[in-house]
């Protein structure tokens, strides 16, 4: 009797998931939200960590929200300035939209 290559090969392994139920999507999608994007990028470091995706995803997410806070600060340090308003909800929503997307498998950047 022969043996099939096919049926004896091991399985292949599967990419690893940063959520492990709907609950902790939910609180990881809050992060970036709650804490008024001061943490916007820990959501994608952690995926880094964990595998999720690649590292340098990890230090765009990191480097654009050091750039976003620095420039929103430099603007206006008052902190009367619309504009500064405007892009830290920018990088709430996408920082949120984002991580909620981490575990899709039809996004294929950065995986």
């Amino acid at each position: 009797m022969t043996t099939n290559p096919y049926l004896n090969a091991p399985l292949s392994p599967t990419r690893p998931k940063m959520f492990d139920s709907p609950l902790a999507k939910v609180v990881w999608t809050l992060v970036p939200i709650v804490s008024i994007s001061l943490a916007a990028a820990v959501p994608f470091v952690v995926a880094a960590v964990k595998g999720v995706i690649k590292p340098w995803l990890a230090g765009v997410y990191v480097a654009a929200e050091v750039l976003i806070l620095i420039l929103a600060t430099a603007i206006d340090p008052q902190g009367d300035s619309p504009f500064a308003g405007m892009l830290l909800i920018l990088l709430i929503v996408t920082a949120a939209t984002h991580t909620a997307l981490l575990d899709n498998d039809k996004v294929t950047i950065g995986k």
